[in-house]
């Protein structure tokens, strides 16, 4: 009965914020957003202004052009007479005759070509799915299909694959150590090496070995391959080589006859080697309801759930519910209750016809920004939802200027912007939602346009999947991607198996249909994929609602492990409405059931992520014992705790591990520079590119001193405290920064009195300590390796 109030109040919630929802309506309704100190446009021959001392002056105005090459001052009396005479456009002049001439009749001819192809590949695909379910799936092998199927939770699809893999004698595969995707002799000696090392107590060879060997699929023993040929598990020698060094890193850990020193140089550098997973939800309209499934295998499979989350459009906001809400918050509101909240499309036809008539898009964003504050608890930051539950959201979208590069929004890019707002950019799809302003949330608690009030839109219309971005933010080297788009998740299909799924018959091997079959279907779609690369290239497509289509089916939408949920026809007539609870509950159990195939093959890698962040976690408290506090209290400074314990509980997921994030999270001002707040205006100025200076208007300023060279950079060799000692800038600002102020009401064990996060990073304290210890005076401090310095790998995994 609890349970069921708990939940009731947790749906029921009302986090929309008034004042909020009217500064977002005023910033939709400004196209420009005045910049504090600016001088006002104005137009040529305006009078002239009086300065402060009598004197006139000629009136300044600001004055911008389209482009580099674009000229300031347009005659748009001249613009407007030669648009009445029907001169040519300058879209037109760029191209000469015979493009004008051949550009229709080309592109109505691939088009045609394209659905005769299309046509073909649906025909080949539907032959494959008819002989699989005639002649595959019969006898006692369809019925434990069936049971397969129908489990509902992960350790009941655990009992039906092994059962399955031992009816169809997949077991005997897992015997044999050789094969020829992986190299498996490397992979044995690996295996008996650091067995051998660990039985004799030897860490610094188990370190050797290791150092090797803890590389992103090293000898092959993450490809895909291995994991499709049977329904549960891989070769028994993998399964043993995961096991072995799994128990040598937690060896190694613990070991006492490795110094700290070396301990923190081998983590660190596995971290860096090995890289982070990372959860990547698509877009796809309704279509990604299809996602709370696939979270909910995640969550339910314990420790499984990565803590980088990536979302684009509907993607988003399932990502958004998650990286919100506390482990105990998603176990209770990932049911078919939900459904009532997915209100989106709730307008009938008369309403948003009218709507889309006046306005170009379908949907209101006042309206959407309502319905996002339940998902997003509020005006939640991108900071505060990480500081909340540990979790790294990170949102896709583009400028509404086509030639602008993508921007992927997160805590460390974005810290103060408001998550709901990052949410209708990601969702506006010309003809669905016009572009709109992103809000960013002072320090009163008030919210203005980010950026100058630029728009955004959909960032899955030119990266739907953004793991560039992600691995240079995060060191993200294994991305698991759902993918529900509806005009790609059709051409999916893994001629020899995929993980947890092999092919229907002959007992896995082969080719599904034959191999006839699959090269059809592989030369149909890569016919398909040229003759898209030939419109955009040519340049043959025109912008339709202002927008360039030519890369939406030319992206990469799938990672290292891609998820795709069985879609149905019918989803196709229900692509803008929302589901109700039943409905939800279909799409959530076909989530997991496609989800569960994967779970192992994820499982494998995070135990050894696992490993590597509790050495990390180890080497720091370690370092935070030795040496450090006895320092602090021989200076004048005022004391504050350089970290704090992490958060007990045994549902505690591990936080993402890599410098730049502990340093933002420590405090560090050189990781992510803060915008400048005017309060005069309340909008907010950038900082400059390079400038890296930290605000004088610090708590501190009357005892400490923070020089800047001419390039922004803070001197650490100039930065002065009242005894006269030297200490390097880094330092000073991770003992002296203050965070931002929450407007949320923290957990205890997540933030401590002074705001500093639970998960904070010792590694901005030990480059600024390296610093301070090679002065002659403070030698004695304990040695840190050269090469840590935060300016010299703060970006690195």
């Amino acid at each position: 009965m609890a349970q069921r109030n708990r939940l009731k109040e947790l749906l029921e919630a009302d986090y929309v914020d008034e004042m909020h929802m009217q500064a977002y309506a005023e910033a939709l309704r400004n196209d420009e957003v005045p910049i504090p100190g600016a001088l006002s446009p104005v137009p040529p021959g305006s009078p002239a202004i009086s300065l402060h001392n009598g004197a006139s002056s000629a009136r300044v105005r600001k004055v911008s052009a389209l482009s580099d090459f674009a000229p300031v001052n347009i005659n748009l009396e001249r613009v407007k007479r030669r648009k009445k005479k029907g001169a040519t456009s300058s879209a037109s002049r760029k191209h000469d005759w015979t493009f004008l001439l051949l550009r229709w009749p080309l592109l109505v001819f691939i088009f045609l070509f394209i659905a005769v192809e299309f046509g073909l590949y649906v025909f080949i695909r539907q032959i494959v799915n008819t002989k699989e379910w005639i002649f595959s799936w019969r006898g006692r092998k369809g019925v434990l299909r069936k049971r397969l199927r129908g489990a509902k939770t992960y350790q009941e699809w655990k009992d039906a694959a092994a059962t399955l893999d031992r009816y169809l004698h997949f077991d005997d595969w897992k015997r044999v150590d050789e094969d020829a995707f992986y190299d498996w002799k490397l992979v044995r000696k690996v295996r008996r090496s650091l067995r051998t090392l660990r039985e004799k107590k030897d860490a610094r060879g188990c370190m050797g070995v290791l150092e090797t060997c803890i590389r992103a699929n090293f000898a092959g023993v993450e490809s895909p391959r291995l994991y499709s040929e049977t329904y549960l598990g891989t070769k028994d020698l993998i399964e043993s080589y995961y096991d072995e060094q799994e128990k040598a890193l937690e060896f190694l850990r613990e070991s006492p006859d490795v110094t700290l020193d070396e301990k923190k140089r081998f983590f660190k550098g596995a971290n860096t080697n090995y890289g982070i997973s990372a959860l990547c939800l698509s877009g796809g309209a309704s279509f990604g309801y299809y996602h709370f499934g696939v979270v909910k295998a995640f969550f339910d499979a314990k420790g499984l759930l990565p803590r980088v989350i990536t979302g684009t459009s509907a993607g988003g906001l399932i990502a958004a519910l998650v990286c919100t809400r506390t482990n105990e918050e998603l176990k209770l509101i990932l049911v078919p209750e939900l459904a009532n909240r997915l209100t989106a499309c709730e307008d009938p036809f008369k309403v948003w016809a009218q709507r889309a008539w006046k306005t170009g898009a379908r949907f209101d964003s006042i309206a959407w920004a309502r319905k996002c504050s339940f998902f997003t608890r509020g005006s939640m930051t991108f900071k505060e939802a990480y500081l909340r539950t540990g979790r790294v959201l990170n949102i896709s979208v583009i400028p509404a200027d086509r030639h602008s590069p993508t921007k992927l929004l997160n805590y460390l890019t974005a810290p103060d912007t408001i998550i709901w707002s990052a949410l209708l950019a990601s969702a506006a799809v010309p003809g669905i939602l016009n572009p709109v302003p992103l809000m960013s949330k002072l320090r009163d608690g008030n919210i203005v346009p980010w950026n100058w009030g630029s728009k955004w839109k959909d960032g899955s219309l030119r990266v739907d999947i953004p793991v560039q971005a992600l691995n240079l933010y995060f060191n993200v080297t294994h991305p698991v991607v759902s993918q529900v788009n509806p005009h790609v998740h059709l051409f999916f299909f893994a001629p020899r198996g995929s993980a947890g799924k092999p092919v229907a018959h002959r007992k896995g091997k082969g080719w599904r249909g034959n191999f006839l079959l699959s090269a059809a279907e592989q030369a149909l779609k890569h016919e398909l994929t040229k003759n898209f690369k030939v419109i955009r290239d040519l340049e043959l497509l025109p912008q339709l609602l202002g927008q360039d289509w030519s890369s939406v089916f030319l992206q990469r939408f799938d990672g290292a492990v891609t998820i795709w949920p069985r879609t149905r026809f019918w989803d196709w007539f229900r692509i803008l409405t929302d589901p109700d609870p039943s409905e939800l509950e279909r799409m959530m159990k076909v989530g997991q059931i496609v989800t569960f195939p994967k779970l192992h093959m994820i499982e494998n890698r995070a135990r050894i992520e696992s490993q590597i962040f509790l050495g990390r976690q180890t080497v720091r408290r370690a370092a935070q014992n030795t040496g450090r506090q006895a320092t602090l209290e021989n200076t004048t400074l005022p004391a504050r705790p350089l970290s704090i314990p992490p958060p007990t509980g045994t549902d505690q997921s591990l936080p993402v591990d890599m410098d730049a994030e502990t340093a933002h999270a420590a405090g560090s001002r050189k990781s992510v520079r803060r915008r400048h707040h005017s309060s005069a205006t309340g909008h907010l100025t950038p900082r400059s590119e390079g400038g890296r200076g930290i605000s004088s208007s610090n708590n501190s300023s009357d005892r400490i001193s923070i020089a800047s060279t001419p390039n922004g950079r803070t001197d650490p060799m100039v930065n002065k405290v009242s005894n006269g000692d030297d200490f390097p800038s880094g330092y000073m600002s991770r003992l002296l920064a203050r965070p931002f102020p929450s407007t949320l009401q923290l957990k205890e064990n997540e933030m401590d009195e002074e705001g500093w996060s639970s998960e904070s990073s010792f590694d901005d304290d030990l480059a600024a300590m390296d610093d301070y210890r090679r002065q002659p005076s403070h030698s004695s401090l304990p040695p840190i390796e050269d090469g840590d310095e935060l300016g010299h790998d703060e970006w690195s995994g």
